[in-house]
């Protein structure tokens, strides 16, 4: 991961590692990084890092086992309705965006789609 000036290094870290959730690389019960770890690999302040991890402890991402550690919690099933309460805030952020680039609404559904197909071929690749 390459940080980018002018942006949210917290939000930063919580993306990327919640795509890693979603593309396989990081499975339900896989050890998860400590907070040392993660702050000298992407060489942030151990501070960052632990309210990263809090916060991905929090969203129910990771889950801390007695005399284990951090671990990829198992994803549990959501309730009904709760699908798109889940992602109102990046939508509504997606949506602010691409009104704010004056991107038609077609463009950003395309623009969906074609990360959506990328992350299926990721997916894919990682299952062979």
């Amino acid at each position: 991961m390459n940080l980018r000036p002018g942006e949210s290094i917290f939000d930063q870290l919580l993306f990327a590692i919640k795509r890693s959730f979603i593309s396989g690389e990081l499975r339900p019960g896989q050890a998860f990084p400590s907070v040392r770890t993660l702050a000298v690999e992407f060489k942030i302040h151990p501070n960052t890092a632990h309210k990263v991890v809090q916060h991905l402890i929090q969203e129910r991402w990771l889950e801390v086992r007695p005399g284990i550690g951090t671990v990829v919690a198992e994803i549990p099933e959501p309730r009904p309705g709760e699908r798109k309460r889940l992602l109102q805030h990046e939508i509504e952020q997606l949506v602010v965006e691409a009104k704010r680039m004056d991107l038609d609404v077609r463009e950003v559904v395309r623009a969906i789609e074609e990360q959506w197909a990328l992350l299926e071929k990721t997916e894919e690749v990682k299952r062979r």
